[in-house]
């Protein structure tokens, strides 16, 4: 369910968000090498939805960072580059079929929800495995993935994590939520 959003940042957030930005990309360059920041800020600048997806991003504890670019879209590639899984969307079931399932101790909210709210699309498997090609992330913590419908439809839900130097994926009940998951987001712009 893709969320359309019209949400504008106010001008000071929406300045402190692009320098929070830059010094991060600038700081990364490993992950986006041969792309200029300037590029960047006037794609975001052009499109100020996506400044406050990446604002909700930064809120929630994804530090989000240029990952890619869509030669094809003409599109930058954002992606939640927080060492963990982000602290602010943990303790989420999978979906809110799952999370209206639970008899008892319901969390507030559920993964798919809050990316649709967010404005952005929880990480597939494989986009899982790129990003780790690019760093070590959720090496304590896990984080859900997109589950294939056949997964789903019988009451499964796939999480990732990276432990012994290896990314692995995992299954649970899409009901289940855990202190330590959360889940990471993608955001094209």
């Amino acid at each position: 369910m893709a969320v359309t959003h019209k949400q504008e940042l106010p001008e000071e957030q929406g300045t402190a968000l692009l320098k929070t930005l830059r010094v991060r990309f600038e700081k990364n360059m490993s992950r986006h090498n041969g792309l200029e920041w300037a590029k960047v800020q006037a794609k975001l600048e052009a499109n100020p939805e996506k400044l406050w997806s990446l604002s909700e991003m930064e809120k929630t504890g994804g530090e989000p960072d240029v990952i890619a670019y869509d030669e094809e879209t003409g599109e930058y590639i954002f992606c939640d580059c927080s060492a963990e899984s982000p602290k602010g969307r943990r303790s989420v079931c999978y979906d809110r079929e799952g999370q209206e399932s639970r008899k008892e101790h319901k969390p507030e909210n559920n993964a798919l929800d809050m990316a649709a709210a967010i404005g952005i699309e929880i990480l597939t498997e494989e986009q899982y495995r790129e990003l780790q090609e690019l760093g070590v992330f959720d090496a304590k913590t896990s984080s859900w993935v997109k589950t294939p419908a056949e997964i789903r439809k019988l009451g499964g839900a796939l999480f990732c994590d990276r432990r012994y130097s290896k990314v692995f994926v995992y299954h649970n009940g899409a009901q289940s939520y855990y202190s330590a998951r959360a889940f990471r987001g993608l955001l094209k712009v």
